[in-house]
């Protein structure tokens, strides 16, 4: 059975309700992916072009500081990683974490919540901040809140 650790950003509180669900149903470790400094109503504000998220969004080299990095990351073998789509793709935050830690033969799988978009660019966007030999694969985007049995029948396909 395979180690796993469920590392997540979250800005409204949808993602981080998925992945304490996800935690659960596999048993896995539960690690927060924190902003240095947290995002405020306004940071978030999309239809602003000067709102902090917008000016990171379209800046690919932008790495938002996280507050600490001492995910249990060493210990795992499969890396459930989760993340609101913004833009189309994952916040910049979570290459910013991608990039700190050795996730070599690591495998990655994605999990996103969405007001409506799909992987979209992700996938590509993140695969640059890690090792040539981690596996990293879409997992699923979900629209809305899902239950614990939803992500049961999600995680059950993976093998873990």
């Amino acid at each position: 059975m395979s180690k796993v650790l469920v590392a997540y950003f979250s800005a409204g509180g949808v993602t981080a309700d998925a992945a304490k669900k996800i935690a659960e149903v596999t048993g896995g470790a539960l690690y927060e992916i924190r902003p240095e400094t947290a995002y405020t109503k306004a940071d978030l504000n999309w239809m602003d072009p000067a709102a902090r998220s917008t000016v990171e969004m379209k800046d690919k080299s932008s790495r938002p500081k996280l507050a600490e990095g001492t995910a249990p990351v060493a210990e795992s073998d499969v890396l459930l990683l989760g993340f609101p789509i913004w833009w189309y793709t994952a916040p910049r935050i979570v290459n910013t974490f991608l990039e700190r830690y050795d996730l070599a033969g690591k495998r990655i799988i994605l999990f996103a919540t969405s007001g409506g978009s799909g992987f979209e660019g992700a996938l590509a966007d993140l695969k640059g901040s890690v090792s040539a030999s981690a596996s990293m694969e879409e997992g699923i985007v979900v629209h809305g809140r899902q239950d614990s049995a939803a992500w049961k029948k999600w995680t059950d396909t993976l093998g873990l």
